[in-house]
């Protein structure tokens, strides 16, 4: 349970706080029909936008105790891969300071999970 201890509380805090305020905000429902039903989800939208917040919701408790980290893993990165050919590309690199809405953020995240994943790459050579 102690593998990965802080990158796991730092990326559960994350999703938590992504999944609950959207939740309650309203913003999942917007997103789902006033986004991604316009750009050819329609009429699943709504179910994908719930889908991705779920799936993040589910991914705080399995991280925590350090239970089906590869699954969980995998799908926040497609998630995050997603968000950035839909969402971020077309607004660069900077989150804030060079611009907004930027990739840098998900790219960040996305190397976390794959970290979870793939604990003990080594760059050294091996003889």
């Amino acid at each position: 349970m102690t593998k990965n201890f802080y990158l796991r509380i730092a990326l559960s805090a994350i999703l938590l706080m992504h999944s609950v305020i959207s939740i309650f905000s309203g913003d999942v429902h917007n997103f789902g029909h006033l986004y991604l039903d316009t750009i050819g989800f329609s009429p699943f939208g709504l179910y994908l936008a719930w889908t991705v917040k779920l799936t993040h919701l589910l991914s705080v408790p399995l991280l925590w105790f350090d239970r089906y980290i590869k699954p969980v893993a995998f799908s926040n990165i497609l998630i995050f891969m997603l968000g950035i050919y839909l969402i971020h590309w077309q607004n660069g690199w900077f989150v804030v300071g060079g611009g907004i809405n930027g990739i840098e953020f998900n790219i960040l995240l996305i190397f976390c999970f794959f970290n979870l994943i793939y604990p003990e790459i080594s760059l050294k050579n091996r003889v």
